[in-house]
């Protein structure tokens, strides 16, 4: 279309050469357009970017060491936690892989927080990104308790990651009991009538509904599970309390 065009803006002014030259040149845009998916794409950077199974595994795993070593403490537990996750999600041979390339390219190297976060946060979707801070605080109990360095630190990685403070608290609080906990996984307060509490139910529970992980493994989808499974048992300890 665009070949046709500037043949003829090319004639109107410069007649038969111009109308070949113009002719060329539309016809480069016209292949350089289809290739790369359209003239509004190209103008606005193209596609989002995505992260391959291997790069999203490697940064994974290196969020994990961060938060493993957060509290100074290197718990066998939750390497263990780690370990077994993995090899759920990806099998024992390309678990080991991952972990063999994460000993020799970036173990003993500085792992910055901040980088593989926006990396991550730009080339995944959100429920992904929240399941990623549901992994980590799952990490960080494997010992038996989240420590206050722990919970900072996945904090960090939660704004870096661009995760709502609302949802960082409602995944914290599934690790943190307190007498509010219930209200804060539904992200309302005690004050909250029945209705709102009913609605911020419903709306919970699509949020972390395990079919929003629909293209990742198995091992995040039952992760998933038990986010969605925390949100109902919240629900039912509120109508529990309040008699309905």
């Amino acid at each position: 279309m665009i070949k046709w065009l500037a043949a003829v803006l090319g004639y109107m002014y410069f007649r038969f050469p111009g109308a070949i030259l113009g002719f060329i040149v539309g016809s480069l845009l016209d292949n350089y357009i289809r290739t790369s998916g359209g003239l509004f794409k190209s103008m606005a950077g193209g596609q989002k970017q995505t992260v391959s199974p291997g790069d999203f595994e490697l940064n994974l795993l290196s969020l994990s060491s961060i938060v493993i070593k957060a509290d100074g403490n290197v718990s066998q537990q939750e390497l263990d936690y780690v370990r077994a996750y993995f090899i759920q999600a990806y099998g024992k041979e390309r678990a080991n892989a991952t972990f063999r390339t994460f000993n020799e390219v970036v173990k003993n190297r500085q792992v910055s927080a901040y980088n593989i976060s926006r990396y991550l946060a730009a080339r995944t979707k959100y429920p992904t990104r929240l399941q990623i801070i549901h992994f980590l605080f799952g990490i960080a109990q494997a010992d038996g308790r989240v420590s206050e360095a722990e919970a900072v630190i996945i904090k960090e990685i939660a704004g870096h990651l661009q995760i709502g403070a609302r949802d960082f608290e409602s995944i914290k609080a599934m690790f943190f009991k307190s007498t509010n906990s219930a209200y804060t996984i539904l992200e309302i307060e005690k004050s909250a009538t029945d209705a709102e509490v009913k609605k911020a139910y419903r709306t919970m529970a699509k949020k972390y509904h395990p079919d929003k992980l629909g293209d990742m493994d198995e091992a995040y989808k039952k992760g998933a599970e038990e986010k969605f499974r925390k949100v109902q048992d919240a629900y039912e300890q509120i109508q529990k309390e309040r008699g309905l």
